[in-house]
């Protein structure tokens, strides 16, 4: 019985170890993505104002103005924001692989749970 008991532990270990893996690599790839979309809207825009710079009327200027504004706060936001993002993912990471290691047999009973409850969300719909 303990070599179930210690194969079953080191199993989910394992998949823990998987999980944190995977959260991270996801994480990585969609804060690719976001930050090459946004490079491309920025870029886009920065070209946009370059565009319209050497017009002289006065509501052009004040809205070239308030976009140029509005641009630098979304690129302080975008560098605070990504920080943000990956402090809290490493956070739940942590917490989760923590948890996992601790509680190794409550963590296989909530996967085992959750697996239950998409099977059965999966062959309801088809």
């Amino acid at each position: 019985m303990e070599n179930t008991f210690q194969g079953s532990s080191e199993n989910v270990l394992q998949a823990s170890d998987r999980l944190q893996a995977d959260f991270q690599s996801g994480a990585k790839h969609l804060r690719g993505t976001a930050a090459s979309e946004l490079q491309n809207l920025i870029a886009d825009v920065e070209d946009l104002i370059g565009r319209i710079s050497n017009l002289k009327d006065a509501d052009v200027a004040r809205v070239r103005g308030k976009v140029e504004q509005a641009l630098a706060s979304a690129k302080e936001s975008i560098t605070s924001g990504t920080d943000s993002v990956r402090q809290q993912a490493r956070r739940v990471a942590s917490t989760t692989d923590g948890y996992v290691r601790e509680n190794p047999w409550q963590a296989l009973g909530i996967a085992a749970l959750v697996g239950v409850a998409i099977g059965f969300l999966v062959t309801r719909r088809s």
